[in-house]
């Protein structure tokens, strides 16, 4: 018999068992870990954004980080996605559905009318969770 994860809000305490999930999903950047505890602890403090993590057995398997805010677009708030990540051991079980899925409700509960995200790894992974592709993603680095 397996052990469901539990999803639940990151703690503070959780910044340091985290840090590995962050590092396998980082590609664009080096992180820095006290630039990473700095973020974190404003992270789970803001109000407009969400930190959740998937735990078994004091592991965390996984994360997600999202926000909602208001747009002019789509006539109220509008949901993002910034990140999610799942160890790659617990991958296709299921997990980052369960995350995606906790998050898109506390968007609901804050009358977010989509979410959105952007992806260049898991675009099946969101298709076969209802996302369509909507528009082309670019940046600059300041």
């Amino acid at each position: 018999m397996s052990i469901v994860p539990e999803i639940r809000n990151a703690r503070l305490e959780d910044v340091t068992r985290m840090l590995p999930l962050v590092e396998d999903f980082v590609a664009s950047f080096e992180l820095e870990p006290e630039a990473y505890r700095a973020s974190f602890q404003r992270l789970i403090q803001n109000d407009s954004a969400l930190v959740l993590v998937a735990e078994s057995q004091g592991h965390l398997l996984g994360y997600i980080l999202g926000f909602v805010h208001d747009t002019f677009y789509a006539n109220g708030p509008v949901a993002w996605v910034e990140e999610i990540m799942v160890h790659s051991d617990h991958r296709r079980t299921g997990l980052g559905g369960r995350l995606m899925e906790s998050f898109e409700s506390w968007c609901q509960t804050r009358g977010a009318v989509l979410s959105a995200l952007a992806t260049r790894r898991a675009s099946k992974f969101y298709e076969a969770m209802g996302y369509e592709e909507s528009a082309i993603y670019y940046r600059r680095l300041l």
